[in-house]
């Protein structure tokens, strides 16, 4: 028996071998967040274009939810050659030694996609991408995900109501210095520990966007979410450097077109979906859903500019103005 499954076996190779057919180019695509998110619909449209326009010269192996590697670990693994592809939070790159990335951040740094697309689609948004060169990684494009919102188990109406919590927050200089300008104590942790960590009082509150914050039910262990949009949650799409400079020209420039295409899919949904896990948020009643006055939001605003100051040495005073100068910043 075992040398009939070993012939068998043995004449599927033989006959693989000898049609002609190469075997496919693997590419590990890892993300730390759910399917139904825009970056996991984002991942998986990527996945769908390379491998069609390839006619299955590659295949794009998407791993959602920390299947593969946890926040700290995904990084690593790149550089490693373990995965080929990921899609990280901005943040990210500070604690890889390119904390220019961190400018994005800075709370109230945009206000609205518009002031967003102006700095990633343009010079400010190439030159970034530019720095992790000599880290082995090349980046490919910007993905929004979207402006975040607050959430606690009491109404965070002002930046009073924050004091004493601990809020969780991803590894950043910045999110830790914008909580302490709120009076919260920030807690670093992994994104995929967050649920836990509300439901059993490790951490009181949170901010994410609202696409993450209802694909991860966290709004389940939340009394309150407040529509803030102080800050802004995206990614950058990076490769192994090594990995995509050894590729075929002719794939590299199908893989790049499928890039720009999935960009622009990944950046239409993102609002649309967050608008749409929003209202999720507020129809299944159990989360009270916040909205600041004007007055109210002036106020977040006042306390939060401060850190655009008192971080600049640490993200670079010319690139800081260099965003002012592209959105029309105003404080």
């Amino acid at each position: 028996m075992k040398s009939r499954v070993l012939f068998l076996a043995m004449a599927v190779v033989f006959a693989f071998a000898s049609s002609g057919m190469a075997a496919p180019i693997v590419i590990k695509f890892s993300h730390v967040v759910a399917v139904d998110t825009p970056k996991g619909q984002a991942a998986e449209y990527f996945k769908k274009l390379a491998e069609e326009r390839s006619k299955g010269a590659v295949k794009v192996e998407v791993y959602p939810n920390s299947q593969l590697y946890k926040d700290k670990e995904e990084m690593e693994a790149l550089q490693l050659g373990a995965v080929q592809m990921l899609a990280p939070s901005l943040a990210k790159f500070g604690p890889l030694g390119v904390r220019e990335f961190e400018l994005f951040d800075l709370p109230f740094i945009f206000d609205g996609y518009g002031d967003l697309h102006k700095v990633t689609e343009g010079a400010v948004g190439k030159k970034l991408l530019s720095k992790l060169e000599p880290k082995g990684i090349l980046g490919l494009a910007y993905w929004d995900n979207g402006f975040k919102v607050m959430s606690a188990n009491k109404p965070l109406r002002t930046p009073a109501d924050f004091r004493g919590l601990k809020m969780r927050i991803q590894s950043s200089k910045i999110l830790e210095a914008q909580m302490r300008a709120l009076g919260a104590l920030p807690q670093v942790m992994a994104f995929s520990e967050v649920y836990q960590g509300l439901q059993t009082g490790v951490v009181d509150g949170t901010e994410n966007p609202p696409s993450n914050l209802y694909t991860q039910k966290m709004h389940e262990v939340q009394k309150f979410v407040t529509a803030s949009d102080h800050g802004y949650l995206g990614y950058a799409v990076i490769v192994n450097k090594k990995f995509w400079d050894g590729l075929p020209a002719d794939i590299r420039t199908i893989l790049d077109d499928a890039m720009v295409d999935a960009t622009k899919y990944a950046n239409d949904i993102a609002k649309k979906k967050n608008d749409e896990d929003l209202a999720s948020v507020k129809a299944s009643g159990k989360s009270e859903i916040i909205i600041l006055t004007p007055a109210e939001r002036a106020e977040w605003k006042k306390a939060l500019v401060k850190v655009h100051e008192a971080q600049a040495d640490r993200i670079g005073a010319d690139l800081i103005q260099e965003v002012y100068q592209a959105t029309g910043f105003k404080k």
